[in-house]
């Protein structure tokens, strides 16, 4: 596991600070980076908790009344003060991930009556998907802010935001740029933010294809499609991007993923992806260890089958001929001659010297068959590293003048045994600590 996700629409604020700081203590007590990612629950609607899980039948009438009690069989409590004013006749809304799915028929004043058109077994307190451009909800909600801040002051890697619509929502936040505050992870589950996309993936620093609500809001046909964009966007402007939802949700209760499952893993890995996360998988089910380990196996063995020369031809002719300001003209033009001269010249690594990461990302996009070493001052940075594609990140003390820093990060990287003498390595870094781009290569051998 490379990032341990925190969800904060489960449970109390105080349980999570205790498990953050367990994974901190376990990770630094095996020698391993791990990151810490806190999922904030965004304007999520919640129904009410249920006693004991019961099915609902197809054709089963639901009464929906706002407030904060319990649901049971044929009567559901809605989290969402706005349930009555919002929600309109012949809406559809999901439970959960969409497996059950009820149409309103009937508004009283007082409550909703809706028909269940597809069920299924409803258990604890599950989401309750309403279309969002019905929502009044904004991201992130004054209640998100506050786990923001505690989970801020405690130093975690990430933020994920749920529910984005535009890129002022990444904004409110609030945060300083990483690594001086948490990495935001825009989280893409409405058809606003796919319409919003390249604004939303500029103002974050990842994001993840939340694939639950979003197959909810866009049709199921046009989904593989979705994720496939976001993914290409995402790498083509130099954001890592994580696929969630369902990778192998059969392994909640079974020992070994569908065969569907394991060819959704390894197609995600050949789109590109930078991570694939598990949910429910492992925080319902029954071997969690068993279930990332699976994924890790799924996730490396499509490494080893991934087109890495077609992959950074394709990238160089279909997205970076786009630029965006100089900046991003100038990392795009390094990054691709890092790519190609290493290449060329059979490099044993790229060591990219970077404070924020930045770095690490733009070339990690091209999906270069030489090792990426990120070498960083900025132990946040290197957390945060953990979930981009291919990078092992090195401590170093600081970041001097250009000639003192490279020889200082070869140094560390043949103490680490990463290089030898003699091998060929493509040095990447900024000019400046303070430069926004990436604009130094220098091919040396290891002295």
């Amino acid at each position: 596991m490379d990032v341990a996700r925190l969800n904060l629409s489960h449970g109390e604020l105080d349980e999570h600070i205790t498990r953050l700081r367990q994974l901190r203590t376990i990770a630094d007590s095996m020698g391993s980076t791990l990151g810490i990612m806190a999922d904030l629950p965004g304007p999520k609607v919640r129904i009410g908790e249920f006693a004991e899980p019961v099915h609902l039948d197809i054709n089963d009438e639901m009464e929906l009344v706002p407030g904060g009690g319990n649901s049971e069989k044929g009567r559901l409590s809605v989290g969402y003060d706005g349930l009555l004013t919002d929600v309109q006749l012949g809406d559809r809304l999901a439970i959960g991930d969409g497996t059950i799915v009820m149409e309103v028929v009937d508004h009283n004043g007082s409550s909703l009556r809706a028909r269940v058109l597809y069920g299924g077994t409803v258990q604890g307190r599950p989401g309750l998907h309403i279309p969002s451009d019905r929502l009044k909800l904004s991201t992130p909600t004054s209640d998100d802010l506050r786990l923001l801040d505690a989970m801020v002051e405690n130093d975690v890697d990430m933020i994920a935001l749920s529910f984005v619509r535009s890129a002022h929502d990444v904004r409110r936040t609030g945060l300083e740029p990483a690594p001086r505050g948490p990495l935001v992870v825009a989280k893409i589950e409405t058809r606003a933010a796919v319409d919003n996309l390249d604004g939303i993936i500029t103002e974050s620093g990842a994001i993840m294809v939340a694939r639950g609500d979003l197959g909810t809001e866009c049709s199921i046909q046009d989904l593989p499609h979705l994720q496939k964009a976001i993914i290409s966007r995402c790498i083509a402007l130099g954001r890592p991007a994580i696929t969630a939802t369902q990778m192998l949700e059969s392994m909640i209760t079974a020992p070994a993923p569908t065969r569907a499952e394991a060819s959704d893993v390894a197609n995600a890995v050949f789109d590109g992806t930078s991570a694939v996360m598990l949910s429910a998988e492992t925080a319902i089910g029954h071997d969690p260890a068993h279930v990332v380990a699976t994924m890790a196996s799924i996730a490396q063995r499509a490494d080893q089958e991934f087109n890495y020369e077609t992959w950074g031809k394709d990238l160089r002719r279909e997205h970076l001929t786009e630029r965006q300001g100089l900046d991003a003209a100038v990392t795009d033009v390094m990054t691709m001659a890092t790519w190609q001269a290493a290449k060329e010249i059979n490099a044993k690594a790229i060591l990219c010297i970077s404070r924020s990461g930045f770095t690490v990302r733009a070339i990690a996009r091209f999906r270069p068959e030489a090792p990426i070493l990120g070498i960083t001052p900025e132990d946040r940075t290197i957390r945060q590293l953990s979930m981009s594609w291919g990078a092992t990140t090195i401590k170093m003390d600081r970041i001097d003048d250009n000639v003192t820093t490279v020889h200082k990060a070869l140094e560390l990287a043949k103490a680490q045994g990463h290089i030898r003498t003699g091998d060929a390595v493509a040095v990447l870094a900024g000019s400046t600590a303070t430069i926004g781009a990436t604009d130094t290569l220098r091919m040396v051998r290891c002295p």
